[in-house]
């Protein structure tokens, strides 16, 4: 009964909510991908000199590619043209009968690459984001150049306890169905201004910077743009995901962005995925899982830092080159979040 009162409520009049207003956002628009979907793709051209792999950013789970890179996109454009588009079930990704599997996000992303004529990408993946990237140089290696593995892993379930969680998804996908939205963004909001007993998320905490906390509605609004069921069956997926076995043959430059707090994904894990990529480098941020938001002014340059070293080593196998590595041997960078 709760639960069926939770849902028939009418959302509550709260007129002092401040309108969601986005920070600054590179171009967006819909390309209709063949046989495949409506994919609704940002696009920011990067500079005419010098020559770069396009950079292809995908995004976290939940949070599609708005929420995950507005603080990178405008950096990366330096390196060079920044693509970004959303999974299905996430954020103004497409919504087919299906159920969510990663590898057909992996096929849309090929799909994508391959109508906008691009060439090969630089994929940049974030947590989910990773493991598609993966997927992607496994099915289609011929539009990868290189990747950037931020906040990811091989396999998220090799703890008895990331088990338990990634199996609860269908808790995380009743919740999202039957919560209103108010409440948890009332929660959220308490929990910013100090006022709440426990923590709400991760992602707030005393030294979040007032510019986040500006952002909170225009936050709210992109994520409740995803469909509960494909979220809860991402989740899943994540759970039952494991690329260990075939990692070794990944033959492109590729970089390991390591968030050393990681109470998500074990960074053990993360150390584990770039011990397996041949020549991977290692970069390792003093972050928890939400780096790329909540500790954005240590994450950006460092994600800079390692897409200029793939992208760099991929224009020089290009040019006749073999060297398939980001830099020499493991860079071990430990910044303060």
């Amino acid at each position: 009964m709760g639960l069926a009162w939770a849902a028939g409520r009418a959302r509550p009049l709260r007129p002092d909510t401040p309108l969601p207003v986005p920070p600054p956002l590179p171009p967006g628009r819909v390309v209709t991908v063949p046989g495949r979907a409506e994919l609704f793709v940002r696009d920011l051209p990067g500079p005419r000199a010098p020559p770069s792999p396009p950079i292809l950013l995908l995004h976290a789970f939940m949070y599609p590619s708005d929420v995950t890179w507005f603080g990178c996109y405008a950096p990366l454009g330096g390196v060079g043209r920044v693509l970004a588009t959303d999974f299905r079930g996430h954020g103004r990704g497409p919504r087919p009968a299906t159920p969510f599997r990663l590898v057909d996000v992996a096929d849309d992303v090929a799909a994508l690459i391959r109508t906008l004529e691009t060439g090969p990408v630089i994929a940049v993946g974030y947590s989910l984001g990773g493991a598609i990237a993966q997927l992607l140089w496994r099915r289609h290696p011929d539009v990868v150049a290189g990747l950037v593995l931020c906040a990811t892993s091989a396999s998220f379930s090799t703890r008895a306890q990331d088990r338990w969680i990634w199996r609860a998804m269908g808790v995380l996908q009743l919740g999202l169905r039957v919560l209103p939205r108010p409440w948890w963004e009332q929660g959220v909001a308490l929990q910013a201004a100090g006022r709440l007993p426990r923590i709400f998320t991760r992602m707030i905490h005393p030294e979040t910077p007032q510019e986040l906390l500006e952002l909170l509605p225009w936050l709210f609004g992109e994520v409740d743009r995803g469909s509960a069921e494909d979220i809860a069956e991402a989740g899943r997926e994540l759970g039952r995901y494991d690329a260990r076995d075939w990692l070794h043959a990944v033959d492109v430059p590729t970089a390991v962005l390591i968030t050393a707090r990681d109470r998500l994904v074990p960074p053990a894990g993360q150390h584990d995925l770039a011990d397996r990529i041949p020549g991977a480098s290692k970069l390792v941020l003093d972050a928890d899982h939400d780096g790329v938001v909540a500790a954005a002014e240590d994450f950006v340059p460092l994600l800079v830092e390692a897409v200029r070293a793939v992208a760099a080593a991929a224009s020089d196998t290009r040019a006749g080159g073999s060297d398939t590595r980001a830099g020499e041997g493991t860079v071990g960078r430990v910044r303060p979040a």
